[in-house]
């Protein structure tokens, strides 16, 4: 897949690193609100291995309300325009908002990262305009209801089947809008209105949502999916991050979201070893 100027071969798990410029996000809200201390994380977790990171200007957990327009600029532009300006990875935009999307796009950022999946008003649009003229894909994710809410009653008919039909809607829809298909990516969206069996439903089954040949993915890093089946804290989840980060790099995912870049790069390299070996049927 190719990120405006840079190619990215998904033939290894890749690692993505969560940067949240918030103060508010569930795991590090307000660690990284100064540029020059969201750029040297951004810093070290390229230097552990990550590929990508995200910024986010707006957290997104449980029961959060929404951010105004010009917070959220204040909070990513700066940021992404200094790691793109300075450091050899790709910058992903996580956001919503068409107009931060642009301004993103504008600053460096090559990957828009929607966890509403371009449904808000002129989103779609946007989006498919960078597609288009910069080459900038986008990863659309299933959620059910939103932030606000998303977390109250969630109830499927068949979670995995739910969020395959949603990935096959959201292929057509972007690319009538104009996406190309190789530049859209899907996340099945871990946490966001799942049940905790809805969540490992879904990891159990996590190849079924790779049978587009598009890149899948994950995001599970430290969420409550993990700390609510192992009775840990938030700081207490990294051995729950790595055992769902390998189970969905096995199953096929080709980006793993974390904070703990370091540890998910190593278990990703041992991910690849194993699926590099050829049949032992053929020794």
């Amino acid at each position: 897949m190719v990120f405006k100027d840079k190619e990215v071969i998904f033939n290894s798990p890749k690692v993505m690193g969560i940067l949240n410029v918030t103060p508010d996000s569930f795991s590090d809200g307000g660690k990284f609100t100064s540029v020059n201390a969201a750029f040297e994380q951004a810093q070290l977790m390229v230097e552990k291995g990550a590929c990508f990171i995200d910024v986010g200007g707006e957290s997104t957990r449980p029961g959060a309300s929404e951010v105004c327009l010009q917070e959220e600029l204040d909070r990513v532009v700066p940021v992404i325009e200094k790691i793109a300006k300075s450091l050899d990875v790709i910058v992903s935009v996580d956001t919503s908002k068409p107009e931060v999307m642009t301004a993103a796009v504008n600053a460096g950022a090559k990957l828009i990262n929607d966890v509403r999946a371009l449904s808000l008003p002129n989103a779609l649009e946007t989006a498919a305009g960078f597609a288009k003229t910069h080459n900038i894909p986008t990863c659309v994710m299933h959620m059910q209801g939103s932030p606000l809410i998303m977390q109250d009653n969630p109830k499927y008919e068949n979670v995995v089947e739910d969020v395959v039909e949603f990935f096959r809607q959201q292929i057509q829809r972007l690319t009538q809008a104009g996406f190309k298909y190789q530049q859209i990516m899907l996340d099945p969206g871990f946490g966001f209105g799942k049940t905790l069996d809805h969540n490992y439903q879904m990891l159990k089954y996590f190849v079924n949502f790779t049978q587009f040949d598009l890149p899948v993915l994950a995001g599970m890093s430290r969420k409550s999916m993990i700390g609510n089946l192992l009775n840990k804290q938030i700081t207490e989840r990294l051995a729950g991050d790595i055992a769902t980060n390998t189970i969905a790099a096995m199953a096929g995912a080709s980006i793993v979201r974390v904070h703990d870049v370091e540890e998910a790069v190593d278990a990703m390299k041992i991910v690849d070893k194993v699926n590099r070996l050829s049949d032992l049927s053929n020794n």
